[in-house]
Formats: C-alpha cells, structure tokens, sequence
C-alpha cells in the first residue's frame, strides 16, 4: 500500500508564496509520474501541475505557469510545489498524486493524499 502525505498549505496573503511537499511511502516498483490538483468549493478538482518521474518533463495548468514550480527530490521520495505570487483565485485543497506500480504489481494505479488547504486572503 502506497501513502501520500502532502504538507506545507496555510494562510498566506495575495502576492505571498508557499512551498507544498508531498512524501510517499510504501514498496513501489515503478512511478510514472507524481502530480497537483486542486479542488476549491463548489467546483471540481482541477489539474495544477505535474511532473514525469523519468524524463523531468513538467507540466503546468495554465492558469499556474509562470507562478508555481513542481520539482522532486527522489532521495526522499517527495514532490514540491512551491507556488510564488499568489493570487485569490488559487485558494482551494491541493492534492497531490501519484501514478505508479506498487511492488509486485504488474499494473500503474493512481493514488491520492489526504489533501492540504491554501487559504488567500486580500
């Protein structure tokens, strides 16, 4: 069983910056890449960003490009989102996931953390 835990959301004010990490644990075999969304009220999940585990090639929404950074660090196993310049409208639960094989799993599954609110004030 694979465990994401996302950490570093709170309150920040429009124009400020938070860093989102996102630490995985449990025996995989393979990731094929580890990615955001995020969810504000009343609206649907929405892709943020995303970041492939074997080639670096990063992909951004593109409300997010320009401001947010993914980035990885595989020695902890742990995918950042740092996200400058923020803006009213990015407030929502952030989510992080992971598309990857489990040990001794032959197939890709997706997994989710538990999410992480990031409050914006004016």
């Amino acid at each position: 069983q694979v465990t994401l835990v996302e950490s570093g959301g709170g309150l920040v004010q429009a124009g400020g910056s938070l860093r989102l990490s996102c630490a995985a644990s449990g025996r995989t075999s393979s990731t094929y890449s580890k990615g955001w969304f995020r969810q504000a009220p009343g609206k649907e999940r929405e892709f943020v960003s995303a970041i492939n585990w074997s080639n670096d090639n990063t992909y951004y929404a593109d409300s997010v490009k320009g401001r947010f950074t993914i980035s990885r660090d595989n020695a902890r196993n742990t995918v950042y989102l740092q996200m400058n310049n923020l803006k009213l409208t990015d407030a929502a639960v952030y989510y992080c996931n992971a598309d990857l094989k489990t040990a001794g799993s032959d197939r890709y599954s997706i997994y989710w953390g538990q999410g992480t609110q990031v409050t914006v004030s004016s």
